[in-house]
Order: C-alpha cells, then sequence, then structure tokens
C-alpha cells in the first residue's frame, strides 16, 4: 500500500502558520477525496483542510492545539498503490559523522550550539503546547527551548501561562548574568556573548467582585484586538465628512429590487452600489490605492474592496472583493451577497481575506450616522457608510430654492497622513459622493 502525506496547504502570501483546531478524522477512518480531514484557525480566518486522496488514515503528526508552519506534513494516508513509505523524520535527517576534534573548536562548537539555543524558535513538542504569547515572551527575554521546557506550566492541562513566564524571569533576576563562552586564548576567537534586558510592563489588574461575570474573549476578537492597537501605532489616523444625498439611489433600487430578484434570484442592497462607487474613485485617485513599507509606496496595479462583514458568532472579518473596478452592477451584488452569506456561515476561505487594497464599513447596519473607522493595515484608508436618513433639506432647481424631504447619509473617511494629505483625502470621499449623486435614475442592469 502506498502512504500520502497531507500537507497544509498554502492559505494565501501573508499567512505563514495555521493552529490545528480540531480532527475531522481519527486513525483508521476511511477518507473519501476532498473530503475535510481536520479544522484550522489562522491569524485571519478558520477554514477545512480536506484530504486531495482516499484512503484510511493511519497516522496523525500534530495534536490540537498545535502550531504548524504551510507545507509541514500533518497526517499519513494509506491508499491502494505501490508501497512508498514516509521517511520518518529520523531517517529523513543524515546520519552525523563521528570524529575527533582538537580541544579549542570543540569549545567553539559548544559556544556556537548554546547561541544556536537561544536565537533558535520555541516549537511546540509532544504533550508541550506554547501559545504565541508565551513564544514571545520566550523570545524576547533570551529564554531557550530547553529553559521553557523545563518551566511548570499552571494553566490547564499543565500549559505554561504568562504568568508562569513572568515568574520564572522573575526569580532569574532582573539583570541575568551574560552568556559566555570559555574559549581558550590561543585559539584567538573572540568568546561569544548574549546579553538580555529584562522589560516587564506593569499592568494594573483589574478586580472583579464576585457579582461580575468573566468572559473569555475570542480568539478572533483577540486577533481584531492586537491588529487594531497595531494600525493605531503605525498610522497617523486622520478623518474627512462629507454628506451625500441618495435620494435617486433610494427611489432606483425601489423600483428594481423585485424584478432584479426574480430575474438573478439575487438581494439588491446598497452595498454593491457604495462599491462600484468607492471603486470609481480608487481608478480616478490610485494614490488611494497604496501600501506604506518602510518609506517606499507601493502603488497597487489592482483595486481590491475589502468589505467589513459580521461572522456567525457576532465577530468581524474583512472579505476581499477582487477587482472590483472591472465587475458590472450585477457581478458586484452576487460577489457581496456571497462573501457576506459565507462570512455568516464560517465558510470563508484565506483567500477570501487576503490582498485587499482598500477596506468599506458599513456602520449605518447599526444605526449610526457616522464613524471613525481604523484603518486596516497596510491600507491606508477606510470609508465608513452611515445611515441613509429621510430628512428636510434644501434642494436647489433652476426655478429657485425649496425645502424637501431627501434621503441622505454621511460618508466618513479615515486616511494614514503620513502619505494621504488632507487635499487628496478629502476629494476621494468628494469624488465617491458625486458618483452617488450623480446616479441615473433610469439605469438598466
Amino acid at each position: 500500500m502506498a502512504k500520502f502525506e497531507l500537507k497544509l496547504p498554502k492559505m494565501g502570501e501573508s499567512v505563514a502558520e495555521a493552529t490545528i483546531t480540531s480532527w475531522l478524522k481519527e486513525i483508521g477512518d476511511t477518507i473519501e477525496a476532498d473530503e475535510a480531514v481536520f479544522e484550522i484557525a489562522t491569524d485571519k480566518v478558520d477554514s477545512e483542510v480536506p484530504s486531495e486522496v482516499e484512503g484510511v488514515l493511519i497516522e496523525k503528526l500534530f495534536e490540537v492545539d498545535a502550531v504548524v508552519e504551510v507545507g509541514q506534513t500533518i497526517a499519513v494516508i494509506e491508499i491502494s498503490g505501490e508501497d512508498s513509505d514516509v521517511p520518518s523524520s529520523s531517517e529523513a535527517e543524515p546520519l552525523k559523522e563521528q570524529r575527533a576534534v582538537p580541544v579549542a573548536a570543540a569549545e567553539i562548537v559548544t559556544a556556537i550550539t548554546a547561541v544556536k539555543e537561544l536565537s533558535a524558535p520555541i516549537v511546540n513538542g509532544g504533550d508541550r503546547f506554547y501559545s504565541p504569547l508565551v513564544r514571545n515572551i520566550a523570545k524576547q527575554e533570551g529564554i531557550s527551548q530547553a529553559d521553557l521546557d523545563r518551566i511548570s506550566g499552571s494553566g490547564k492541562d499543565g500549559r505554561v501561562t504568562k504568568n508562569d513566564m513572568l515568574s520564572y524571569i522573575d526569580s532569574q533576576g532582573t539583570a541575568p548574568t551574560p552568556a559566555k563562552t570559555n574559549v581558550v586564548e590561543s585559539s584567538k576567537v573572540a568568546p561569544v556573548v548574549t546579553e538580555k534586558v529584562v522589560k516587564i510592563k506593569e499592568v494594573t489588574p483589574i478586580v472583579a467582585s464576585g457579582d461580575d461575570e468573566i468572559i473569555e474573549m475570542t480568539r478572533m476578537g483577540k486577533l481584531v484586538a492586537n491588529h487594531m492597537v497595531q494600525s493605531v501605532q503605525t498610522s497617523a489616523h486622520v478623518q474627512s465628512f462629507i454628506e451625500a444625498d441618495v435620494t435617486k439611489i433610494w427611489n432606483w433600487r425601489k423600483k428594481v429590487k423585485d424584478d432584479f430578484y426574480k430575474r438573478e434570484g439575487e438581494n439588491l442592497t446598497f452595498t454593491p452600489i457604495f462599491m462600484e462607487a468607492v471603486a470609481k474613485a480608487l481608478r480616478d485617485f490610485p494614490m488611494m490605492n497604496i501600501s506604506l513599507q518602510g518609506d517606499t509606496i507601493v502603488k497597487k496595479k489592482h483595486i481590491n474592496l475589502g468589505m467589513a462583514a459580521a461572522l456567525g458568532n457576532g465577530d468581524l472579518i474583512v472579505p476581499v472583493i477582487k477587482d472590483a473596478d472591472q465587475l458590472n452592477l450585477v457581478g458586484m451584488t452576487k460577489k457581496v451577497n456571497d462573501l457576506a452569506g459565507r462570512a455568516r456561515d464560517n465558510k470563508l476561505k484565506p483567500d477570501d481575506i487576503a490582498g485587499g487594497t482598500y477596506t468599506v464599513t458599513n456602520v449605518g447596519t447599526f444605526g449610526s450616522i457616522m464613524g471613525t473607522p481604523i484603518i486596516n493595515q497596510p491600507q491606508v484608508g477606510i470609508l465608513a457608510l452611515g445611515a441613509i436618513r429621510k430628512v428636510p433639506a434644501v434642494v436647489e432647481t433652476p426655478e429657485g430654492d425649496f425645502i424637501g424631504i431627501r434621503y441622505r447619509m454621511f460618508l466618513s473617511h479615515s486616511y494614514d497622513h503620513r502619505v494621504v494629505n488632507g487635499a487628496l483625502g478629502g476629494q476621494f470621499v468628494k469624488a465617491v459622493k458625486d458618483y452617488l449623486e450623480a446616479w441615473d435614475s433610469n439605469r438598466e442592469i
């Protein structure tokens, strides 16, 4: 029987690793081609990993909560065919030649090994699982894999927690002795020295009373929180606001939405109409469709619109409409509805949320008339759509001005003032307003 290695597939250019959240198959289970074998979670989305072949699961190389890299073998499936055993890690690793080493050289080797232990990445192994936070603390404080493995964990199932790490660091002292290697003077090789400075930010603990409810943040909630803080620390946020009259759009949609549903089987919402206007404005102002990389501006060729959408549990995610400026209104509507529906059902794939160049969020869904959204890094702008309100307004006509009932909404544009000045930021959001107000009431769809 042949053996097939099921590897963690590539999940977008920005995704390098994922956490196994659950196994959908057990050892000995029969697996059909394209049937899901396990579930993973990345810093962007949760998804299932299917098998490319039909066979029987004979080996699971990682447990739940293990962090694996793209391209790593996760499971072995036995399939029909000639025998082609998968080599174990010991078989794949070449044997090291044993030979005599001079004393001075041996000490140098020992020194290099010590440095490698401190700089090597922390990995999970056996029954030891380390969260990203614990691994980051170990990296910052120069704690080696061997030292980390010796720390007794107080968390669930013996896991090492943040407090365990801080206690360990405190027990070592705030000024640890630099690790030095003893190299004989005759070797004329400078000793290898590593130093670390412990910097622990003191956080005032929050005291909960007996009547308070303690709620653990969801994994997605933690990721969003970190992403928002990082964005505020990275970009100089500035906002521009403008009010748009969307009466023509309101009346036109009311007139065509029923026929559109009968013909296309899709609901025609306001979102694809707004997305079309934003895509046109980005084509007019390409310097809003950029990213900042160090001191270099990356001008994006494709207009990929991020669309903030709600997940089934209430968390938010930003699926991406690729090449939005190339879609007609029917295509835009189908894409918006597809992404929104799969977001609610937690069926988005990593590629669905990758590659965005500009983001739109609809705060009006929750009744807000405007907002000051945080930029979705590494983009430089985000537009918030306020609620559409029926209000009295001054209407200008050739015969004079009069007061009329109009449908109006606020557009709130947040942009990165490091690369987008007030003129560009204001001109862009005004272009969106102009496209909305110039809507053709007789447009065919």
